[in-house]
Parts: structure tokens; sequence; C-alpha cells
């Protein structure tokens, strides 16, 4: 009798952990749906690799990490439930022409398009969980506004299997950073010449105020 009562104890405490767990879990999600958009879909592998219609040829990975949550930018205890963004889970990152794809056991895929990225770089920890110096890769990136939600600003930490290959995806990301702003200088440039054909621009001076000089 007394077995049977210590039984159905020890299932109680569990049930309640978990029900605690759940409802917890379900108002994480409530309260950050309104305030991250949900995360654009994975676009079609075969399209243009401009991070709208594909996600264009693998530059570096598949790698295998561990995903460990999105939270709000500058506050890595601010985890963001909604859109399955805060679960943990087992992952293969990949680095594209189009941005950075996450494909995530148990759950969505993550995008993040090569024009939302705003930065990568090395940290201990994130959402509440300590991995030690430089041990995640964090993406700094901008979830696009949709359904009404506006655009938010999220860091996305990633654990990789191997220690050495957390340096190689950052450098990726960053090398992908930086062989895009060439692009989209060129297209403000070129938005500004349609727009204002017969205006100099701040950087180019008249040739006879050059001359005067």
């Amino acid at each position: 009798m007394k077995i049977l009562a210590v039984a159905l104890l020890v299932a109680l405490a569990i049930f309640l952990v978990l029900y605690v767990t759940l409802i917890g879990r379900r108002r994480l999600a409530q309260r950050t749906t309104t305030l991250v958009p949900r995360p654009p879909a994975v676009p079609g592998a075969d399209g243009p690799a401009d991070g709208a219609e594909g996600v264009g040829p693998v530059r570096f990975g598949p790698l295998e990490a561990v995903y460990v949550s999105t939270t709000l930018h500058g506050d890595w205890l601010a985890r963001v439930g909604a859109h399955g963004l805060g679960d943990r889970s087992s992952a293969l990152v990949s680095v594209h022409d189009g941005g950075v794809l996450v494909e995530r056991d148990g759950t969505d895929d993550l995008w993040v398009p090569v024009n939302a990225i705003r930065s990568a770089g090395l940290a201990p920890g994130m959402a509440g969980k300590y991995v030690g110096p430089d041990g995640l890769v964090v993406l700094t990136w901008a979830v696009p506004a949709a359904d009404d939600v506006a655009a938010a600003l999220v860091d996305t930490g990633l654990r990789t299997r191997r220690a050495e290959d957390r340096g190689g995806l950052v450098d990726a990301v960053r090398y992908l950073l930086a062989a895009q702003q060439p692009a989209q200088a060129q297209h403000s440039e070129q938005y500004q010449h349609e727009q204002y054909p017969h205006e100099q621009y701040p950087h180019q001076q008249d040739p006879h105020q050059q001359e005067a000089r």
C-alpha cells in the first residue's frame, strides 16, 4: 500500500512539473508572438541566390550543431517562445549564397536570409545556458515584418558539435555579408541615379569647382 502511495505521489509530481512547464511555454509563446513575426519560409533550393527565391549554392557546411535558442536582441535571457524559436534541438547548419539554413530535428527549419543578417560572433551562452568562452555562434538578424507584426531584431545561438567549426562558421557568415555590401551599395547608387539623374551625389563635386581649386 505504501509503495502504491509513493508511486502515485511521484506520478503526480511529474505531472505537475510537466504541466507547469507546458503552461510556461504557452505563455512565453503568446507573449512573444506580438513582438517577433513568423520567420520566412525556407525558399526553393533551385531558385536564384537572392535570399528571396532560392537558398543558392552551399558555401560552408553542413555542420552538426545544437540549435540553442533565439532571444530578443541584447537580452540573452529574453527567450522567444513564438514560432518554435525557443525550442532547443539538434540541427544541421549550412551557409548558402542566399543566407544561413538551420535544419532542425523535430520542428520547422529556420532560414535566415543574408539581407536580414546584421552580424555574427562568438559568445559564452544565452537563454540561461552557459557553455564556456566562445562556446556559441550567435547570429544577430532582423526577422522581416509579417502578419501585421513589425520586424524584430533577434539573436540566434548555435553550438557546433566540433569546437573548431565555430570560427569557420562565423567567418563564412561574415564573408557572406562582406560580399553583399558592394552589391547593396551599387543598387543604392543606381536607385539614386534613377530617381535624381541630374543631381550631384554628396561625394561628387562639380568639375568646374575642382578646377577652381
